[in-house]
């Protein structure tokens, strides 16, 4: 029988490392909006339900996105050494469970997102299905990753969404900043996979144009990025701290870059995971306090 353990790997979980951080930024920009206007209770006593129905959002809506893709490409799974160990592969989890599991995320997103607010609730199935869609663009184009830095992309917006109820440019920038991020570490990731995607017929910027020109398209999608993050704080006008942290989030765009050769592809994990978690988490702490200091 599987254990939450197993669903928790199903579903990566430690990967909300990557939009989490940015959906935090999105929420507390809403805050502070509000505090500047109303001048309300410090902001744990009046947002502090919502800042929860946010995490779950974030939570449920991710797991449902991977729990999907897992579910759909379980039988490429299988054959790809890689990801044969994957919990589906193995019959850790059926595949009746995983889509279950699916299901039953998407209910609780859209649960989450009626009692934020309205705007949240209307928006929650577009919301899905941009983050369900990603799992079949593999199949017929190789803009799949740009697809799924889209789908992240909504965590900053749908934020700041939750608190005010409305949309605005400051949170629009780092909703950019997430797509093009995403998207281009997403290509870094699938260069392990070139030869089993061009044998599988699917689709991917690194299957399409080979290693250098995909590790080029990443770059600049990564150049887009940090630029977004700079003109958010030309724009909003924020302080030094978060200049700290463009500096550390460019600082670790760079790196993983370093550290990634078409000729050599033993650090991807590192670039993955490790320099983009960095990227993630240390930007935001330095933008949130920034924004209250």
């Amino acid at each position: 029988m599987a254990t939450v353990k197993n669903y928790l790997s199903l579903v990566k979980f430690s990967h909300t490392i990557f939009a989490l951080p940015f959906a935090m930024i999105g929420f507390f920009l809403g805050v502070i909006k509000y505090e500047s206007i109303y001048n309300p209770l410090p902001w744990y006593q009046k947002y502090g339900s919502k800042f929860l129905l946010v995490i779950v959002c974030m939570v449920t809506a991710r797991s449902a996105a991977m729990a999907f893709n897992r579910y759909l490409d379980r039988h490429f799974d299988a054959k790809n050494p890689r990801t044969a160990i994957r919990e589906i592969p193995k019959g850790i989890i059926s595949a009746k469970n995983a889509l279950a599991f699916t299901i039953i995320s998407c209910i609780a997103f859209i649960t989450a997102c009626y009692f934020i607010n309205r705007y949240c609730f209307y928006l929650s199935p577009v919301a899905l299905f941009v983050i369900l869609f990603y799992s079949y663009t593999k199949r017929f184009t190789a803009l799949c990753h740009l697809v799924l830095g889209a789908g992240l992309s909504l965590a900053p917006i749908g934020a700041y969404l939750a608190v005010v109820g409305g949309f605005d440019t400051l949170p629009a920038l780092f909703s950019f900043t997430v797509l093009f991020w995403v998207s281009g570490f997403d290509i870094i990731y699938a260069l392990q996979d070139i030869e089993f995607d061009k044998s599988e017929s699917l689709y991917s910027i690194p299957a399409a144009l080979g290693k250098p020109k995909a590790l080029r398209v990443s770059e600049l999608l990564h150049f887009f990025s940090a630029a977004c993050v700079i003109i958010a704080g030309v724009y909003g006008r924020l302080g030094i701290l978060y200049w700290i942290g463009t500096a550390v989030f460019a600082g670790m765009l760079i790196y993983q870059h370093s550290i990634v050769k078409p000729n050599d592809l033993s650090k991807v994990n590192i670039a993955f995971m490790t320099a983009n978690g960095i990227a993630s988490v240390v930007f935001a702490v330095f933008v949130i306090a920034g924004l209250f200091l």
